[in-house]
């Protein structure tokens, strides 16, 4: 089925994930249209797909296009704009393929979008370790996608303990801060290490998050009681009284 974009208008056949080139010129793009304006950054874009692809309710081009520029730019022809629709979807559709994989088998053209130090394992040098903020933008993307079905995501963390402490998890990366239990202590920074330990989990927690909500979309056959019958049949039994002076007693 020809895809479209968010005009309804026919737009180009879009990849099934992006490649380095079309990653790099999306983010080019985002720097040049959409930052300025409030929309997003790659980053942000990333944690924002990602919450779509496993959103409680599906959301249409339509509606989760026009946050991504902050203000809908003005493009030069329709083909610019079937381009830029083609990476979009792109990026949509990669987003969906990770959520499919957890920790272990995520391959690494699937792997979440977001900025991290060459070198993991060591801070740089003229960063002091509660400076950094590796994963924020990526957390606010994601949490501006749930804002989109704020009511239905609410209900699931009602529902889910487990899924309000991946919650809890996002917005340390998104505050830079872990909460205290009790709430009128102050909070406590979240280290830079800590961050890379909850980026490190995020395929984890989008593959359970898919799975659940594959789950709660599976149509489920509704259980049925046996048909009872009337207080004065015949018991079904073959005891040749009345249901009511039988087993219907």
């Amino acid at each position: 089925m020809p895809l479209h974009d968010s005009a309804g208008r026919p737009a180009m056949t879009a990849p099934a994930y992006l490649d380095d080139d079309q990653i790099e010129g999306l983010a080019q793009l985002l720097d040049q249209r959409a930052v300025p304006f409030k929309g997003f950054n790659l980053e942000a874009l990333d944690g924002y797909l990602s919450a779509l692809a496993v959103s409680p309710d599906e959301v249409p081009m339509s509606e989760w296009e026009p946050p991504v520029w902050g203000k809908p730019p003005r493009w030069d022809d329709e083909g610019e704009r079937a381009r830029i629709v083609s990476l979009l979807q792109g990026h949509h559709n990669m987003a969906s393929a990770r959520v499919r994989h957890g920790d272990d088998d995520l391959p690494d053209h699937l792997a979440p979008l977001l900025w991290l130090p060459e070198d993991p394992e060591q801070t740089p040098e003229h960063e002091q370790e509660d400076e950094l903020d590796v994963g924020r933008d990526w957390a606010l993307g994601f949490f501006s996608a749930v804002e989109l079905r704020e009511a239905a995501w609410d209900q699931w963390l009602d529902d889910n303990d487990w899924i309000e402490e991946i919650f809890s998890l996002l917005d340390q990366l998104a505050s830079g801060e872990v909460l205290a239990e009790d709430p009128t202590a102050p909070a406590t920074p979240i280290s830079y290490r800590e961050r890379l330990e909850i980026i490190a989990g995020l395929p984890g927690m989008l593959a359970d998050l898919h799975h659940h909500r594959i789950e709660a979309l599976t149509p489920r056959e509704p259980i049925r009681r046996a048909d009872t019958p009337e207080r004065n049949a015949p018991c079904p039994c073959g005891s040749g009284k009345k249901y009511k002076k039988c087993c219907g007693t």
